[in-house]
């Protein structure tokens, strides 16, 4: 996280090395960094140690925060106004604000210079979210005219809600319990599934480490991200479908966990805080999901698949957008012999062996009915399954069959001893998914 800012800073003149990182580490750990002002602050007291370093600060700051170059010679409020992130903050600005309004240049940049530099100590109330959701009833129905005076969009700067101190389960929990209620669309209030607001659920709003459900990018501020962002109602147990595939997509991704190591994503911290209205909130990206190896293994062969394969290929033409260099797609009959193929019509072929011979940090995703004539489940087969899940940990089996006609198909069985296997729906992505993180300690 901000790995190469020690080095801009010290392009300008600046002293600063690991221990600036450090210090940013634990003031973040402390909970004391909300806003990109907290930031600001924090790393003015590190770096500044001379009047004569607040120039060259301002600048590296501005450059590496906010991609604003501040050129020899001229001032600050020059390159704010030819800077691409004011002109995007202006026009989200005036688009909000009343029509009539008329700012002159100065104004409207000390109107942005405020809300970059907006801390923790200018939001009027920071909230607990613990403490938040202790008053709210979970099973309030959606059309509770109790509820109504919530669902306001109230002004981002003047109120956060922090679901730091509550776990990713209790707000999954809480989560479902909402989804049964909620029937209709949200913005603003703090308790249903919706846009902006201090609901931990929806995004949009100024809550941190709660669940994001739709929007754009990956899980940032937030802990668990859900990615349709016509999520609710959706049933996360059908098979996977044109309708849940966001969902389903989300959940390949994997689950991010506060653990992760993480790192400043500027691009995400300006787009989402122009959206904000100036609250400028770190967004922090996870180097884990970037390091991210998939190979996916598809039957694409015979008549039970038919029916899936179309939302298949769906999901993982979207994953190829998502981890494109990062994502091999293979394809097989049945079951997995001695090769694989390379096409969807099985006609280029990659040996067992040079499959195994892939990375063992690659996380492996077969997906099939696996339902065949007992005889095809050869030695041969149990053999290649057997040596993928003992090379490549993070194993799993997505089946698209029914869960209830599992017990009675005997390769079905056979096949689930060697590899974990999971319905092919949302839920049971993320119930793969699960497992799969539940190994990172065997990956050596």
């Amino acid at each position: 996280m901000f790995n190469s800012l020690p080095e801009v800073f010290r392009e300008y003149g600046l002293k600063s090395d690991v221990r600036t990182l450090l210090l940013i580490r634990k003031a973040m750990a402390k909970g004391l960094i909300k806003t990109l002002g907290d930031l600001h602050a924090l790393l003015k007291g590190i770096v500044v140690k001379e009047p004569s370093d607040v120039g060259p600060f301002t600048k590296a700051y501005y450059a590496y925060f906010l991609n604003i170059d501040v050129k020899r010679g001229e001032s600050l409020e020059d390159a704010i106004l030819r800077s691409n992130t004011f002109k995007e903050w202006k026009t989200q600005f005036l688009d909000e604000a009343d029509q009539d309004i008329h700012l002159k240049p100065a104004d409207l940049v000390n109107e942005f210079l405020d809300r970059v530099h907006l801390t923790s100590y200018d939001i009027k109330e920071i909230i607990s979210g613990k403490e938040l959701l202790a008053d709210d009833d979970p099973n309030q129905s959606d059309d509770d005219p109790a509820l109504e005076s919530d669902e306001q969009t109230g002004n981002l700067l003047e109120k956060m809600a922090d679901f730091s101190d509550m776990s990713l389960d209790e707000l999954m929990d809480r989560l479902e319990k909402i989804k049964e209620q909620q029937k209709t669309k949200h913005q603003g209030g703090s308790h249903w599934i919706g846009t902006g607001g201090i609901s931990p659920f929806g995004h949009g709003g100024g809550a941190k480490n709660g669940i994001r459900v739709g929007g754009t990018g990956g899980g940032k501020m937030a802990r668990k991200v859900i990615g349709d962002p016509n999520f609710f109602p959706i049933d996360r147990d059908a098979l996977l479908n044109d309708n849940n595939i966001d969902a389903a997509l989300a959940s390949v991704k994997g689950v991010i966990e506060e653990s992760a190591t993480e790192k400043l994503d500027i691009p995400s911290t300006i787009h989402k805080g122009l959206k904000r209205g100036g609250l400028f909130i770190p967004e922090l990206t996870s180097e884990k999901n970037e390091e991210l190896k998939i190979i996916v293994l598809i039957d694409n062969g015979g008549h039970s698949m038919a029916p899936y394969i179309k939302a298949v290929q769906e999901l993982f033409r979207k994953m190829k957008t998502r981890f494109s260099h990062d994502l091999e797609v293979f394809y097989f009959h049945n079951t997995i012999y001695d090769e694989v193929f390379k096409d969807e019509r099985r006609r280029k072929s990659l040996a067992i062996e040079r499959l195994l011979a892939y990375d063992k940090k690659y996380r492996i995703f077969v997906i099939g009915d696996a339902s065949m004539a007992p005889y095809e489940l050869n030695s041969l087969s149990i053999s290649a399954l057997k040596a993928i899940q003992k090379k490549f940990k993070k194993t799993v089996w997505l089946n698209p069959e029914p869960l209830r006609y599992w017990a009675q198909t005997y390769t079905i069985q056979a096949i689930k001893e060697i590899i974990p296997m999971f319905p092919l729906t949302p839920h049971g992505i993320e119930r793969a998914v699960r497992e799969m993180n539940a190994k990172t300690g065997d990956m050596g």
